[in-house]
């Protein structure tokens, strides 16, 4: 019980900050100058964003956790990137087609806000997964509708978008966006992330030159 209250407990009670300066068109010329197929799977993330941004946001949770578990395949990092860990940028791991748990996260952490949901709706959740009798460290995204609601969980490794209580395989370890660090998924925030986690902190400066944020 104390767990499933780490999850529902979350969200800081404050307004919600400004949208995120996203630029589909520097997206676009990015990849562009990248490769070829990058500019192809960018166009289609670009028009994935345009079509969600007219529609509720539940759906938009749907459309782009789908689209980034089709468009992925689970890798390890020392596959992909030949370094044991690596967080990629959307258009990285596009590029790649390939992905860990926290690429699957970042891709759509970064999405979403691209739709105009608002960065303090989401957290990005280290978590321990029980999977095949093992307990593994794990990535998810987390969505609040509302400060203090319980938060839906988008996850490479089950398809559908779930309410928390319906993941008990999951434990929250400590959650963070662009806007704080939290232990857990706690009220109480740890600092800002762009200190403690460098490959956070090297990751959004990614993601800015992109034109995603």
């Amino acid at each position: 019980m104390r767990r499933r209250l780490w999850w529902w407990g979350a969200l800081l009670a404050c307004a919600w900050p400004a949208l995120a300066a996203y630029d589909a068109a520097r997206v676009l010329e990015v990849a562009a100058a990248r490769n070829p197929r990058l500019a192809e799977q960018a166009q289609a993330l670009v028009s994935q964003i345009e079509r969600d941004s007219a529609l509720d946001e539940l759906q938009r949770l749907k459309d782009i956790n789908d689209f980034f578990n089709r468009r992925l395949e689970f890798k390890e990092d020392l596959v992909v990137w030949g370094v044991p860990d690596y967080w990629a940028s959307p258009l990285e791991s596009l590029d790649k087609r390939a992905g860990d748990c926290e690429d699957y996260a970042i891709g759509k952490y970064f999405s979403l806000a691209a739709t105009g949901v608002p960065t303090a709706k989401l957290r990005m959740v280290y978590v321990r997964a029980r999977l095949g009798g093992q307990s593994l460290a794990h990535m998810v995204l987390a969505y609040y509708a509302q400060p203090g609601a319980e938060p839906l969980i988008l996850d490479n490794l089950r398809p559908e978008v779930l309410p928390a209580s319906q993941r008990p395989d999951l434990t929250p370890v400590f959650s963070f966006n662009t806007e704080g660090l939290w232990q857990g998924v706690g009220q109480v925030t740890q600092g800002d992330p762009l200190a403690r986690l460098s490959l956070w902190r090297e990751l959004v400066a990614k993601v800015k030159v992109e034109g995603f944020f």
